[in-house]
């Protein structure tokens, strides 16, 4: 069978090894929003788009008009106060006025909220290199990255590359590790500085099998293979004959390792340098008694290069700081050989009906089991990283039937709509049928569209002199076949120009086809089912893989000297202690301490509680009364109130119910009536509840959209299930989400107030958070959304103020971190994500910061070298451009949790050992043996388990300027999990990296609805963000134009709105 190569961000019916982490609610994707307080920065001026800015002099006026240049609407962000806008208004820009940067609450020189320092004007491109702080004492030489000839004058655009060409390293990375020779790679990630000892020590186990590196002498050959063809399968039959044929007599009786394109690796030379051989294909015996088609290959074996196994082993011992990734390659191709023959191949995985049985998902598609398998290079040496894996084939069903399923109903009762077409159409596209009229033959063929015509219309030429027949004729003189469905239209099959008629009713979908498309909430919840294993069953599961792949049983792997570990790896692990929460001092409870990674409000008051005093409730759910929702509204005022906030319990006007497909027009109207009260004295509306049907489609987006970009008021949501039920859980939950929508904090850490926390507590220091969510395979024009936080508070660290901005179509970079463009009036203007929330900082804080420390989400291995560099670039330019030698440290953090290391209680019967649901326990860390030989990495299960394996998070740090220890890094971002406003849970991955993940998740809804996905995120189900060359990671400007997101209100942009 022909396959696509998938790409490598699989859809949302992708592989699936999911795991659900997060309480209040499901998993990470499914919720919505977190909310953030008053008091985080607002931006003076227009939409809030910095005045001009003079060449070095950093003058950033707070006054009120201009500034609204192109191209800024685009930008969002949540977070900022009244109290700063219009201030300084009228001083000339370079002057500053009184809102300048470098001004604030304290004015004055250097005190707390003091001028930035002046200084002699620095390059507009900031020089990349580790800021060194001499507070601290510097445990491991950081290898630093500068920029080779930085003259005073700023260059004038150097392209990025350019830029990236400069920069070369002093070398102080330890002497030990040999000189690599020079790539694009010229930065080097931080070295890791030394392990991590807090907590109580203990042994898990991981999904990695120890490999031993073998001793071979590899080499590689280039293939060639005349007439080309581009499919794999072809590429590997050919092969295969000619290994079948002249294995023994010209290959020297090796046994070459074949990646299906251009690439053979044997262990040891072959007896020849180059050489041709003549291979025939013979087609599949399809049953029909004729000849048998014949196909002659060229294919010319080459000598290209010897595969350099040594640098491997000295990358493994910490002695050499580039990863050799061809010769992973080479055993990782080794390694696949054999499953790509007996399985069936989607990116890293291998699927089978064989390897567990098939699950139907509805809709024509069915779940196979399957595993993945990929060698990572880890301080142990080599590992086998194996995991189980699932995703959705289409069912090798006769067509009728399968459209029968896609359409849920009895397809003879009444004709095809033009809705049923589109979607038999859409689902068939691609896919390959046999056809079973001709007994034994079948003849495979891939269809291509459908017929306008029904079956009895159509009609075809038989001679050369254009006679022409039906094909219901056809079908019955040739074969005697009857056909049914007369009035169904045919498949087409082959090409266009000349196109063959099949109908429906003697075709059959070919078994092992993957359905790459988007999946159904219905068959994500079935895959999600077929995927969640508690941990105990998914550990047997990986065991009985790796023995039923019995690789000391591989030829290829013998071949090659890889000998595969059958045990899994024990790992030592540390489990860190919880933080201590602050609640406030009315409650009964003032601190907590969480246990197994939760605690609840019992007891407990907000350590800020918002205040309601205006608000008002819409219904959309017909099966809600007025007395219902008036009754819910009612307890939920109560919740907020009893958890602490201030809450009016009478609503501005009575509930109302409306229909969905009115709600711009009722909520506009609803809301000015509401206005109408409030106005005269001198009120603002602060919260509008909507009670909204179980299954509610664009409606939840739509009312978003709404309330956030066009009447500026913050919404609660409440489904209809949970007005009927009114659970006093929930409502402390939906009390969490209020309250931080409208400027209050829940909890923040003891430790953050005592001014504990090491590299945090002792100055100003602020938190990002990034993410990018991409649209789902199959929507090739709308854009991706790139979304910041950053935490507007300090010390507490909990509030959290996002950005967001759509940009180029799968594009990873985030392109509006830093950015400048002419203003017709005053030239010259930078702005971007960056400079605004450190600005939002500086007006919420008083303070600039200090410190700045980035996590940044969603980044594969691949794409960190370009990722840091672009995007720290920004940051440097985003604060050079506040102020001149305006330099704060900076530590760069990738966050990722879509690999497939499974971490397992050593023994499961141990209760101490294991949360509720079986998993190892919140807090676990693991910085060795598995993470990476030298680089500064770690594992951190910061959340305790619903369902299924937990997914520990990985961090790895790309640049550390702050000179983290390992202790310091960790206990950090176990402490944060802890901080998230949305639930009384720690959460799998640190708050502002979620954070940004729902903010760009909640910016989906404000796109175009032609460009909308009804802002499903791209994550999904998927398994793999892997490398596969499939995000694009070019520079700015790389593509068309984006059209811009609608701008947020402003006051909806103070607070944590996305919550």
């Amino acid at each position: 069978m022909v396959r696509k190569k998938r790409t490598d961000v699989p859809p949302a019916g992708g592989e699936s090894s999911q795991s659900h982490d997060t309480g209040s609610g499901s998993g990470r994707g499914s919720q919505r929003p977190p909310q953030q307080q008053g008091g985080g920065g607002g931006y003076s001026g227009g939409r809030g788009v910095p005045q001009s800015q003079q060449s070095g002099r950093g003058g950033y006026t707070g006054g009120g008009g201009g500034g609204r240049g192109r191209g800024m609407s685009q930008q969002q962000y949540a977070g900022g106060s009244p109290e700063y806008q219009g201030r300084g208004r009228g001083g000339p820009p370079q002057q500053g006025g009184r809102g300048s940067y470098g001004s604030g609450r304290s004015g004055g020189g250097g005190g707390r909220g003091g001028p930035f320092h002046g200084g002699p004007s620095r390059p507009s491109v900031p020089e990349l290199h580790q800021a060194t702080q001499p507070s601290q004492a510097v445990a491991t030489p950081q290898p630093t990255l500068s920029e080779a000839g930085s003259s005073s004058r700023p260059p004038e655009h150097a392209s990025l590359t350019q830029q990236l060409q400069q920069l070369s390293i002093e070398g102080e990375a330890s002497q030990a590790i040999h000189s690599v020779p020079p790539s694009s790679k010229s930065v080097r990630f931080p070295l890791r500085p030394g392990k991590g000892s807090t907590g109580i020590k203990c042994i898990v186990k991981a999904n990695h099998f120890f490999a031993e590196l073998p001793d071979k002498d590899l080499h590689q050959y280039d293939v060639t293979i005349t007439p080309e063809v581009t499919s794999r399968g072809v590429n590997r039959a050919v092969m295969e004959q000619l290994v079948k044929l002249y294995r023994e007599s010209h290959l020297g009786k090796r046994l070459p390792a074949y990646d299906g394109r251009k690439s053979l690796y044997t262990a040891g030379p072959l007896p020849f340098v180059s050489k041709e051989f003549k291979i025939t294909l013979i087609d599949d015996d399809d049953g029909s008694g004729t000849q048998r088609r014949e196909r002659e290959f060229r294919v010319v074996i080459k000598l290209a290069a010897r595969a350099d196994l040594h640098h491997l082993g000295l990358f493994l011992q910490g002695k050499q700081a580039d990863a050799p990734q061809e010769a992973l390659q080479v055993l990782d191709i080794v390694l696949r050989e054999l499953p790509t023959s007996r399985y069936c191949p989607v990116g890293r995985s291998f699927y089978s009906p064989d390897l567990g049985r098939r699950q139907p998902l509805g809709e024509g598609l069915e779940s196979w089991r399957g595993f993945y398998q990929s060698i990572r290079p880890t301080q142990m040496g080599l590992s086998l990283n194996i995991d189980m894996s699932s995703t959705a084939f289409i069912e090798p069903l006769p067509v009728i039937d399968f459209v029968t399923q896609l359409l849920n109903r009895d397809v003879s009762s009444r004709p095809l709509s033009d809705a049923d077409r589109v979607k038999i159409k859409k689902a068939l596209r691609g896919v390959k049928v046999e056809v079973t009229h001709r007994g034994n033959m079948r003849r495979k063929y891939r269809i291509s569209g459908l017929t306008s015509q029904a079956t009895r219309e159509l009609t075809f030429p038989v001679d050369e002199r254009g006679t022409m027949k039906s094909v219901v004729e056809y079908f019955y003189e040739t074969y005697g076949f009857v056909i049914q469905h007369t009035q169904w239209p045919c498949l087409q099959v082959g090409n266009q120009q000349r196109p063959n008629y099949l109908p429906m009713e003697v075709c059959k979908i070919v078994e092992g086809q993957r359905y790459s498309k988007r999946l159904n909430e219905r068959q994500i919840t079935a895959l999600l089912k077929v995927t969640c294993q508690r941990p105990q069953e998914r550990e047997y599961d990986i065991m009985q893989t790796v023995h039923h792949n019995a690789y000391h049983e591989d030829p290829y792997a013998k071949e090659f000297g890889i000998k595969i570990s059958e045990k899994l790896a024990s790992v030592e692990a540390r489990i860190l202690p919880a933080p201590w929460l602050k609640y406030h001092d009315t409650g009964r409870e003032k601190n907590c301490l969480p246990q197994v990674g939760q605690w609840n409000m019992m007891n407990k008051k907000m350590v800020n509680g918002g205040t309601v005093n205006n608000w008002i409730c819409i219904n959309f759910s017909r099966q809600v009364q007025d007395s219902v929702a008036r009754g819910f509204c009612y307890e939920l005022a109560q919740m907020c109130y009893i958890s602490g906030m201030a809450f009016n319990p009478e609503p501005v006007l009575p509930p109302t119910s409306a229909r969905p497909e009115q709600v711009e027009k009722v909520l506009k109207t609803r809301y000015h009536d509401a206005m109408t009260r409030l106005q005269p004295q001198n009120k603002e509306l602060d919260l509008l509840i909507v009670i909204l049907p179980d299954n509610n489609g664009s409606l939840y987006g739509d009312l978003k959209r709404i309330c956030e970009t066009d009447l500026g008021i913050v919404s609660q949501c409440c489904l209809t299930k949970h007005v009927f039920r009114m659970s006093k859980q929930y409502l402390a939950n939906v009390a969490l989400k209020i309250n931080v929508k409208v400027g209050g904090r829940n909890t923040v850490l003891v430790d953050a107030i005592s001014r504990r926390i090491p590299l945090v507590s002792d100055r100003p220091t602020i938190i990002f958070g990034a993410d990018v969510t991409h649209p789902h395979p199959g929507e090739d024009s709308s854009p991706s959304i790139a979304a910041v936080v950053a935490s507007q508070d300090w010390p507490e660290i909990t509030k959290y103020a996002g950005l967001v901005c759509a940009q180029a179509h799968r594009q990873e970079l985030i392109q509006d971190l830093y950015k400048t463009w002419q203003d017709p009036v005053r030239g010259a203007v930078s702005g971007g994500m960056i400079k605004e929330l450190l600005i939002s900082f500086r007006r919420a804080t008083g303070q600039k910061p200090q410190r700045i420390i980035f996590y940044r989400d969603g980044v594969s291995e691949g794409q960190f070298y370009q990722v840091l560099l672009y995007e720290l670039d920004a940051i440097r330019k985003a604060c050079a451009s506040l102020e001149p030698n305006y330099q704060p440290p900076v530590t760069f953090v990738v966050v990722q949790k879509r690999h497939h290391t499974r971490l397992f209680a050593n023994n499961h019967n141990d209760r101490n050992a294991v949360d509720k649901s079986g998993n190892i326990l919140p807090g676990t860390v693991v910085d060795s043996k598995i993470c990476h030989p030298t680089e500064f990495d770690f594992y951190l299960c910061s959340h305790a388990g619903i369902q299924g394996t937990s997914r520990p998070a990985h961090y790895h740090v790309l640049w550390d300027e702050n000179k983290f220890t390992a202790d310091a890094l960790q206990s950090l971002t176990n402490n944060l999990c802890y901080t998230y406003a949305r639930c009384t849970r720690s959460v799998s991955i640190v708050p502002p990296a979620y954070y940004a993940h729902l903010a760009a998740f909640r910016a989906r809804f404000y796109m175009e609805p032609e460009t909308s996905d009804s802002g499903s995120m791209t994550s999904g189900t998927a398994a793999g963000r892997g490398g596969g060359g499939v995000r694009s990671t070019r520079g700015p400007g790389a593509s068309a134009a984006v059209r811009p997101l609608p701008a947020l209100k402003e006051n909806v942009k103070r607070v944590m709105f996305y919550c």
